[in-house]
């Protein structure tokens, strides 16, 4: 019996597409002047930094990907180098809507549409991203990954799970559904 090696990041991009979804609402409510509650944005962008980046692409990018590679797959002009390459553009995305959210939240009403457009940009492209790793790039994985590899990939992820706090899984989860349960909240 193989070792499932992506039902875990499977799960874990559950938890960030209703994130998403939150984002998504909320930005096009902010571009229609609608919601002007910044500290939503601020929020946001911990869930990503924290939950999206440091906690699941880091198990994607220091542990999979790392196994990929070590199982043959070339690092340049592969699907590695293509989600790598889609992490960061989602970097530069999250950064730039922090930035617009702090100059709205300080007053600079005219960085809606740039708090909504970096929004709406992330969230289109990762939304395509989960998607190719979801229905590609992990089923290859499963497909590839022999067995004798697998135990080291799941000790891997255990390892930057432990670098988290016992309650750090649930942290987001009740940040999430805290502005999933909003229906408009603080409209302007």
């Amino acid at each position: 019996m193989k070792t499932d090696i992506t039902q875990a990041l499977v799960h874990e991009h559950t938890l960030i597409l209703r994130m998403l979804a939150v984002l998504e609402r909320n930005a096009i409510l902010t571009a229609e002047g609608k919601y002007t509650y910044y500290r939503f944005y601020e929020d946001a962008v911990d869930f990503i930094r924290s939950y999206a980046d440091r906690f699941h692409h880091a198990k994607e990018e220091d542990v999979l990907f790392e196994a990929l590679v070590r199982n043959g797959m070339p690092r340049e002009n592969s699907p590695v180098a293509a989600m790598l390459m889609e992490h960061d553009r989602g970097r530069a995305y999250v950064k730039a809507m922090e930035e617009a959210a702090r100059a709205a939240a300080g007053g600079d009403a005219t960085r809606n549409r740039d708090i909504t457009d970096n929004a709406l940009g992330y969230l289109t492209m990762l939304r395509e991203h989960i998607d190719k790793e979801d229905n590609i790039l992990y089923p290859l994985a499963e497909r590839v990954i022999p067995q004798e590899m697998r135990g080291g990939i799941v000790a891997g992820y255990c390892t930057a799970e432990a670098r988290t706090p016992a309650d750090f899984e649930q942290k987001y989860r009740e940040v999430l559904e805290r502005y999933e349960a909003e229906a408009a909240p603080h409209a302007a």
